[in-house]
């Protein structure tokens, strides 16, 4: 028996969107992260072999870092969050220690973002900097023929926008999309409208409707992890078990991690022994022996 579809939200009202929508307001000690994540980015710029801000793109922003794996057909592409409108790729650097000592490559990708461009436009650019990266990645030592798409937050819904593309969008074949994994990321736009943050997302009922990927199909056929914290918001917690029945199909792992919140999730996507770690790493096809 299948088991009954996860409700969408019924948009309350601004005080139910702020409180379950406003990551910031509910860890409060949010600041300690980043300090740390860029703090640990800058050490792994210096001592890790990588190519920072490369152009794909005519804006400032469109921007990639490419951390290479030494003989590697494995290759990581992470896109940060910051809801669609702050952070930046290099706050990242850190995630490329782990998963390169693993054998896989790592590339971050930066993207414009609201209110200077919508959410929509930030979608092409997540698929124009993939299409960047697979084309000119072993110019620069990756490899890219197993690639696993991956995101946080603002970046869990573009990871995701990017499986439910278009066929045609991405210019490479799609069958070297090995796995996708979906952290903390948004599939039902409704409640956003009713956020503070909407004076920049600019939704509306129709950029809504286009927006949203629970009432889409899963193009890319690739198997899935989503995740999100115990500590987060009920409504976080019940967007990731939305895509996870929408896209149940490809659900390799549905993670609700106990005890973490929506900012140090992301510690655990690069820490070997825990399981949205070890869950990502296993959508990887076994490496030869060097």
């Amino acid at each position: 028996m299948n088991p009954p579809p996860i409700p969408t939200a019924e948009p309350r009202d601004a005080a139910f969107a702020e409180r379950e929508y406003n990551n910031r307001a509910r860890v409060p000690a949010h600041p300690q992260y980043f300090a740390r994540w860029e703090r640990d980015s800058d050490f792994v710029r210096r001592t890790l072999v990588g190519h920072v801000n490369l152009h794909y793109g005519p804006d400032p922003r469109h921007r990639v870092d490419l951390f290479p794996a030494r003989e590697s057909s494995h290759l990581l592409v992470f896109i940060h969050g910051g809801y669609w409108r702050s952070l930046d790729k290099s706050l990242f650097a850190w995630l490329a220690s782990s998963w390169v000592a693993a054998g896989v490559g790592v590339a971050l990708i930066n993207y414009r973002l609201c209110p200077q461009v919508s959410i929509e436009e930030i979608v092409h650019d997540a698929i124009a900097g993939t299409n960047w990266i697979v084309a000119n990645a072993g110019r620069y030592g990756m490899g890219s023929e197993h690639i696993l798409l991956s995101g946080h937050s603002a970046g869990g819904h573009l990871t995701a926008a990017l499986l439910a593309a278009p066929k045609g969008a991405l210019l490479f074949d799609t069958a070297r999309i090995v796995g996708g994994v979906v952290i903390s990321g948004i599939c039902d736009f409704a409640p956003l409208r009713l956020y503070s943050f909407n004076s920049d997302f600019k939704l509306d009922e129709a950029s809504i409707a286009r927006l949203n990927l629970y009432d889409k199909p899963q193009v890319i056929d690739a198997p899935l992890v989503i995740a999100a914290g115990g500590a987060e918001s009920g409504e976080f917690q019940r967007q990731a078990r939305l895509l996870a029945h929408a896209w149940k199909a490809n659900v390799n792992a549905l993670q609700v991690v106990p005890s973490l919140d929506h900012f140090n999730i992301v510690d655990t996507f690069a820490e070997r022994g825990q399981p949205l770690y070890e869950a990502s790493l296993a959508l990887f096809p076994p490496r030869p022996p060097l």
